[in-house]
């Protein structure tokens, strides 16, 4: 039984020790203090638990925990390890303790270990939460309207430049502008502005009594629909030579079928939709031949020869070496065949050859020449074949009536507004041979004719 209590001292009953048996050793300890603290005392005492210094606490509590530490070591046959029990279930006390409510008067030591343990488990909490501080935030949210009201501010001099060179720009880009406009996605043709004719003559003192016009379509039946037939009125050529028609004989427009005036021949591509070409004339030829003699070769429909009284005409569409080149060893087989071809005929009479021949033969021929070098239509295999093709006796007539002529282009991608900025090739010519070059008169590219990519162009002579 607890001693009686006094009215400032507490008489608490001590557990020393618990031997073998299960019997405890009580010790009595006097503790002087007011009657209404011995709550808190035993809340800062039990943080400083340990093996050596046992808690000092009721005696009621004291009974109650060595009758079940006796009880789970008779079970158990370790009376040795009841201590360690009874220390194990002090410990969980004090972390329930813990959890429930903090001690209102701790121990200078319970107080540093608590703040201790409470340090590590925020350390890395704390850390991101100072990088985050009110000011910081502010200084990066501001960090993008700076750098814009700097870039906004610049000195004057700076401005004054970038002002100068835009100027400058426009300025230069005004002229071209303004042709650009008058030729900028134009497929309307206003004929009666167009050249058609020439006073010149020839180095006999002659004039033309032949015109034989020549004139990459770009597909037969777009080209009829944006007008392209007036030009047999407004150049009333005598002879019209027609590339890439696109078209097969049996689904022929029925305007081209029979033309007032006019023989109409036409050698189609077993293809449908690709190459194609076709020839028109006053006077009826003496024969036409479909093809250069190569069967795998004319199987694309490129090539008619007609044979007049005094002359050949051959109208070709030369094949593209294609993108990338895939079609290049092709087109150099095609042109040994044609070379062979038309030379063969010149044994007979001369020849005049006309079409898209598919080459910028120099680097005057085209606007950008050093950009293209390994393109179709410029590599120098391309070049050469034409070269070769010229050493057989043929002239260039273009280049040799106007040797010193620049941007004269026959063909324009549709592609960056490139007519309207005269940004082309020459790919179409005529080609005569070196036997009948004192009977031309003049040679005209009708650059303002519409209605596809190429341009026709006109050749007069006297023959």
């Amino acid at each position: 039984m607890p001693p009686k209590r006094k009215a400032a001292v507490v008489t608490v009953e001590k557990v020393e020790e618990i031997d073998g048996s299960g019997d405890a050793k009580k010790t009595k300890t006097t503790k002087r203090g007011a009657v209404a603290e011995p709550a808190k005392t035993s809340r800062a005492t039990k943080k400083t638990v340990s093996h050596d210094e046992p808690e000092e606490m009721p005696i009621k509590d004291v009974k109650e925990k060595v009758a079940k530490d006796t009880k789970k070591t008779k079970k158990a046959d370790k009376p040795k390890e009841t201590t360690d029990e009874t220390s194990k279930t002090d410990d969980k006390d004090i972390k329930k303790t813990k959890k429930a409510a903090e001690p209102e008067e701790a121990s200078e030591e319970a107080t540093n270990k608590t703040n201790a343990k409470d340090t590590k488990k925020n350390k890395k909490a704390a850390e991101p939460k100072e990088k985050k501080e009110p000011v910081k935030t502010s200084s990066r949210a501001t960090k993008k309207p700076v750098s814009y009201n700097e870039a906004e501010e610049k000195p004057k001099k700076v401005v004054k430049e970038k002002v100068a060179k835009v100027d400058k720009k426009i300025k230069n880009a005004a002229e071209p502008k303004e042709a650009s406009d008058e030729l900028k996605n134009k497929t309307e043709t206003h004929w009666d502005e167009v050249k058609f004719t020439t006073n010149k003559k020839n180095n006999k003192g002659e004039s033309a009594n032949l015109t034989i016009t020549t004139w990459n379509v770009d597909g037969l039946r777009a080209w009829l629909k944006k007008g392209g037939l007036s030009i047999l009125d407004a150049c009333k050529p005598d002879i019209l030579c027609l590339q890439e028609t696109k078209v097969g004989d049996d689904k022929l427009p029925e305007e081209v079928k029979n033309v007032a005036g006019y023989h109409t021949h036409w050698c189609a591509s077993q293809k449908t939709g690709y190459a194609g070409v076709g020839l028109l004339t006053r006077e009826k030829p003496i024969s036409c031949c479909y093809g250069i003699g190569d069967e795998e070769q004319d199987e694309d429909g490129r090539c008619i020869i007609a044979e007049f009284e005094g002359f050949y005409v051959v109208a070709v569409y030369v094949p593209n070496a294609g993108r990338k080149l895939v079609t290049l060893p092709r087109r150099l087989e095609w042109n040994e065949a044609f070379k062979s071809r038309v030379l063969e005929l010149n044994k007979k009479k001369p020849v005049i050859v006309c079409g898209d021949m598919n080459v910028a033969h120099q680097e005057v021929d085209l606007a950008n020449p050093k950009t293209n070098k390994k393109n179709a239509g410029f590599t120098q295999e391309e070049r050469d074949g034409m070269t070769d093709l010229l050493a057989g006796g043929y002239v260039d007539v273009h280049r040799s009536l106007y040797p010193d002529q620049r941007d004269v282009y026959t063909f324009w991608t549709y592609l960056s507004n490139s007519r309207a900025k005269n940004v082309g090739w020459r790919l179409d010519y005529f080609l005569v041979h070196e036997s009948l070059m004192d009977n031309v008169c003049d040679i005209i590219t009708h650059k303002n004719v519409f209605g596809s990519d190429h341009c026709p162009l006109t050749l007069f002579i006297n023959i």
